[in-house]
Formats: C-alpha cells, structure tokens, sequence
C-alpha cells in the first residue's frame, strides 16, 4: 500500500515537473527580449529539476543513489543561478557597449 502511495507521489511530481519545464519552453519562445528568455528557462529549469529529481528519489526509495541524487541538485542549485547570472550581466554590458557605440 505505502509502495503504491509512494509511486502515486512520484508520478505527480513528475507530471508536475514536465509541466514546468515544458511552461519554461513556451516562455522562451513567447518573450523576445534576452534577458526575459533567460529568467523564464532558468525559474523553470531550476523549479523542474528540484520537482523531477525529489520524484526519482521517492521513486527509489532512501539509499545510496538517492543521496547521489540529493547532491547532483545541490550542484546544479549552485551553478545554474551562477551561470545564469553572469550571462545576463555579459548581455547587459554588451548592450552598454552598443549604446555607447552609437553614440
């Protein structure tokens, strides 16, 4: 019974996660400014990877590769946001730039 309550969670999560990245998919496409793809594919990126790796996890149960999974969105919590960021930043100067050019 609890296998099948635990399976039922997966799976929602996993649903829900599918629909948040795929959300994030449509926000890319829909906005045209740069800096407004980035934040809708990073928020999602990031919302979708925390919903579908706490999916596998309750999916596997508590062991080892749980853990191993637990660490991988730590990781990538950590790097995503940074990248994210300094991408953006690398946008806006070269925007400056191009103002400053015309001028």
């Amino acid at each position: 019974m609890w296998n099948n309550i635990r399976f039922g969670l997966a799976t929602g999560l996993m649903v829900l996660s599918l629909f948040t990245l795929c959300t994030g998919v449509l926000g890319v496409f829909r906005f045209r400014d740069t800096l407004q793809r980035m934040h809708a594919a990073a928020v999602n990126d990031t919302l979708g990877l925390l919903l579908a790796v706490c999916s596998l996890v309750l999916a596997q149960g508590a062991d080892f590769t749980s853990l191993k999974l637990i660490l991988v969105v730590v990781f990538l919590w950590v790097a995503s946001p940074v990248s994210s960021h300094l991408i953006a930043q690398l946008e806006v100067r070269s925007r400056q730039a191009q103002k400053e050019a015309k001028r």
